[in-house]
């Protein structure tokens, strides 16, 4: 409350006739409107979470936004970074992670509220090319020879030592017998969304990414899909941290709406809990 709504709440805090009262009552309406008034409007929340999920949750926090009037800022990076992030002390009210292992990660060290933690989205991965490549419709199965393939070119992926996706990749290429041939010719990037850039600008030839990356990406194409049984479920956990402000469980609760389903789904991700609002 302002200095000058408290001097004049205070001059009529001892009010002598009917006409005041209703003065003082109204003067205290008031009050309380634009407390509330400046509460919602400097509500705000962060959401760290994995890099591949930047578009959809873009457009995710700009509705939640004006709905409520929160805001929401996304901070964006490989699920592994953004937990150690979390470890470190930041200010983080919602993380969701691109696989559940980092998301145990946190709940082991007690980051998270762990009744609040839910899978939420499903993905794929997939072979891509530069859009102007001449690669198109490869069929990917355990005669697949990947380092053959793309010859003296580079193949990118994230790191598969720290984010998930390459992680997802070098399951897939391991159980289809691959990996080891095609191992020297990878390019390892920071997350997925700097592998897609590499293959977007034509840096590498091929690269291993989510679906959903490929899809918002113009400059690249899906050549082939990798068997779903050769790598493991990619699974998108959810959940509120230790320390997250109240405004935190709203948008938890938005993230599981019927409007959130059909903009995830939108942008090519698998939904996979139940709405009902």
């Amino acid at each position: 409350m302002s200095p000058a709504m408290e001097r004049l709440l205070g001059a009529f805090a001892r009010p002598r006739s009917a006409g005041r009262r209703r003065l003082f009552i109204a003067l205290c309406a008031a009050a309380a409107l634009l407390a509330h008034s400046a509460h919602a409007q400097n509500s705000s929340i962060n959401v760290y979470a994995a890099a591949s999920m930047k578009d959809a949750l873009n457009a995710i926090n700009d509705a939640f936004t004006a709905k409520t009037k929160t805001t929401v800022t996304g901070i964006y990076a490989a699920s592994s970074a953004l937990a150690k992030s979390i470890e470190q002390g930041t200010q983080a009210d919602v993380f969701a992670s691109a696989d559940p292992e980092w998301m145990d990660y946190v709940a082991d060290r007690k980051l998270i509220k762990p009744e609040t933690r839910t899978n939420l989205l499903g993905n794929k991965i997939v072979l891509i090319a530069p859009k102007a490549s001449k690669l198109d419709k490869i069929e990917i199965n355990p005669d697949f020879d990947l380092a053959k393939l793309v010859g003296d070119g580079f193949i990118a992926t994230s790191d598969v030592q720290t984010a998930q996706v390459g992680r997802y990749a070098k399951a897939a290429l391991e159980k289809l017998g691959s990996w080891a041939a095609a191992e020297p010719k990878f390019i390892m990037a920071a997350n997925v969304r700097a592998a897609l850039r590499l293959v977007a600008r034509g840096e590498a030839m091929l690269g291993i990414v989510y679906e959903t990356d490929a899809k918002i990406e113009p400059n690249v194409k899906i050549v082939g899909y990798f068997p779903q049984d050769s790598y493991p479920p990619v699974v998108y956990p959810v959940a509120l941290t230790a320390t997250a402000k109240p405004e935190a469980k709203v948008y938890l609760d938005f993230l599981r709406s019927d409007r959130a389903r059909a903009m995830f789904e939108n942008y090519g991700f698998s939904y996979l809990v139940k709405t009902g609002s």
